[in-house]
């Protein structure tokens, strides 16, 4: 998804209950500056996982924002601490994971701990808003599956092009013509019109 930067829609998180965790004061300061730009009141700095966990644990929230938290991942397990330990509607929270470095490990990580998408720093607010945008439109439905919880890990929607089936038993029974071979009445026929 991408935002028409000519655009005149708006898009207000002032009403939206915010949970920001980085344990660095740049990346704590950037974050509460995309927010608050985009009309978010209600923050909730969190700069280790012990605040973060209190602050899930009392207030309901409606956005994470949590970073990796290198060289320990502690935030990967924050995520799954919020899916699989928080009350609801809390466990069920719109996350999204930052981090500066996302080697294809970082990105299976933060899937499989559960979080909705991975953001990679320096962020952009225009891709900020655009991920939270979709996020907050996408619906995919929350797995308990074994050790995960969380939002469908399956998220691309490629329907088959031009009404296509997806397998060979949704092409149609009659299928294509045979094969024909000419009949003798026609091969006499075209071989008479060479000569």
């Amino acid at each position: 998804m991408a935002l028409d930067p000519t655009s005149r829609a708006r898009f207000n998180l002032e009403k939206a209950n915010i949970l920001l965790l980085d344990d660095t004061p740049m990346g704590m300061a950037i974050l509460v500056q995309i927010v608050t730009g985009l009309g978010a009141k209600k923050l909730h700095r969190c700069t280790d996982v012990e605040m973060a966990k209190q602050v899930a644990s009392n207030t309901q929230l409606d956005l994470a924002i949590v970073d990796a938290l290198p060289p320990s991942g502690a935030g990967y397990g924050f995520v799954k601490w919020l899916r699989n330990t928080a009350q609801e509607p809390n466990c069920y929270t719109p996350v999204l994971m930052t981090t500066a470095h996302t080697p294809r490990s970082d990105i299976n990580r933060a899937r499989d701990c559960g979080s909705h998408l991975i953001v990679k720093k320096p962020i952009a607010p225009i891709v900020l808003l655009e991920r939270i945008i979709w996020v907050s439109k996408e619906g995919r439905p929350f797995l308990f599956s074994g050790d995960y919880v969380g939002p469908d890990r399956r998220f691309r929607d490629e329907r088959p092009p031009g009404g296509v089936g997806r397998r060979r038993e949704d092409a149609p029974a009659s299928g294509p013509p045979p094969a024909t071979t000419p009949s003798d009445d026609e091969t006499a026929s075209s071989a008479s019109s060479l000569t």
